[in-house]
């Protein structure tokens, strides 16, 4: 008995063909979600605030800072209340200072900010 072997390739291309449509329709769907979204109707995404100043400089600033307050990419912050105030420090995280960006801490945060990295030893 010999197989006809155009069924397999058929049947492939009858499934390849619904597979088509059927993410053709999903896409369409999804366009008009993103459109709301982008349009502003879509749910609000909330972004969560770090508690407190070592969530927040996990966040932030142990990229350019290190894990151990090392420095790397930015300055070493061991020390950092030794050569500026409070207000200073205040003042730079929140408008940033040379090459590093402002905004990165709440301006809520920044005294709370100030006196942890005040405290670094």
């Amino acid at each position: 008995m010999k197989r006809n072997p155009i069924i397999p390739f058929a049947i492939i291309m009858v499934v390849g063909v619904l597979a088509m449509f059927i993410l053709s329709f999903k896409g369409v769907g999804d366009s008009k979600e993103l459109a709301a979204e982008l349009e502003g109707g879509g749910e609000a995404k909330t972004e969560e605030v770090a508690a407190n100043p070592e969530d927040i400089y996990k966040q932030s600033c142990v990229s350019c800072h290190g894990d151990q307050y090392q420095g790397g990419v930015g300055p070493s912050l061991k020390g950092v209340g030794d050569r500026l105030s409070k207000d200073q420090i205040a003042d730079v995280v929140t408008n940033g200072r040379g090459a590093m960006p402002p905004g990165l801490v709440p301006a809520e945060k920044a005294g709370e900010m100030a006196d942890w990295l005040a405290g670094l030893k």
